[in-house]
């Protein structure tokens, strides 16, 4: 099948594009990587009189390290995120969850930026960022802002964007050098979206006890959570098994999952436990390995 008519834009700066967005309104849609939008016009499910391709304005593709945190431009592909020697070196977690999404083409064509603001419930990078303590950077016709990862997924395939705001950058703290972080997944095939899963940043200090750790699991409601009774239960305390057992107790009993192709909801709540016990498993193994090293 193929697409409705549409008018084709593409503007060569943000504030440009923002124009643009301001005046089509509700008509008009975005295209970073297309990954989801493109297939999504096929099926006529998505039907944009005006599509804004933002892939000519400069400067939005990039991996820096500035002030103790990693900012990453919202046109970032998953592949030079998997690829980045600056992300395995200071957060090797978003290199590890980048090379799990999709297949090399959707890597080397979809972004960053555009797979959040996507907000699938069974996305990637969302559990990522919300462990991680992420900050989404928009820009709009009142200037920008910063809007926290916990505050940025609203309901499924919603934000808090502004119909008139792009997503321009992604900012990420960068943990502590004694610290690990994991992401796990429980797919259908390789490269499918998740029917659960779940992303640790864990350090801990010579004793076993948990120092800081940072939690975000999807599979357990319409949006990707940030997992804070695990936090809390962790913080503070030796990760024995007994207490990752305990872990995975809680995020199933406080899931509330969709029902849908993946699978029911009790079986997604056995699926994300056994997710997130696997993830704080080699999370903290990792830990244990840095310190040897």
């Amino acid at each position: 099948m193929y697409p409705t008519s549409f008018e084709y834009l593409a503007p060569k700066s943000i504030r440009e594009a923002i124009e643009m967005l301001t005046h089509y309104g509700e008509d008009a849609k975005l295209l970073a990587g297309g990954q989801s939008l493109v297939p999504m016009m096929k099926l006529r499910v998505a039907r944009p009189t005006y599509l804004i391709d933002i892939n000519r304005i400069p400067d939005l593709a990039y991996i820096r390290e500035q002030n103790g945190q990693l900012h990453c431009g919202a046109m970032t592909r998953h592949a030079q995120l998997e690829e980045s020697a600056l992300l395995k070196e200071k957060i090797p977690m978003l290199a590890e969850a980048a090379s799990v999404i999709g297949d090399a083409q959707v890597r080397n064509r979809g972004t960053l930026g555009g797979s959040l603001a996507e907000a699938d419930p069974s996305g990637d990078w969302g559990p990522v960022a919300l462990a991680l303590n992420a900050q989404v950077k928009c820009a709009g016709p009142k200037g920008e802002r910063l809007i926290a990862a916990t505050d940025f997924f609203t309901f499924a395939y919603t934000t808090a964007l502004e119909s008139n705001e792009i997503l321009t950058e992604i900012i990420f703290p960068v943990p502590d050098a004694s610290a690990a972080g994991t992401y796990a997944k429980l797919e259908r095939v390789a490269g499918d979206f998740a029917i659960a899963s779940a992303a640790v940043q864990m350090g801990v200090d010579s004793n076993g006890i948990c120092r800081n750790v940072g939690v975000g699991v999807t599979g357990g409601a319409s949006v990707p959570q940030k997992a804070l009774p695990v936090e809390a239960l962790l913080l503070g305390k030796k990760v024995a098994p007994e207490i990752i057992d305990e872990a995975g107790r809680l995020v199933q009993e406080g899931a509330d999952p969709v029902e849908d192709m993946r699978g029911s909801a009790a079986y997604k709540k056995k699926v994300l436990s056994a997710v997130l016990k696997r993830a704080l498993r080699e999370s903290l193994q990792k830990t244990q390995a840095r310190k040897t090293s």
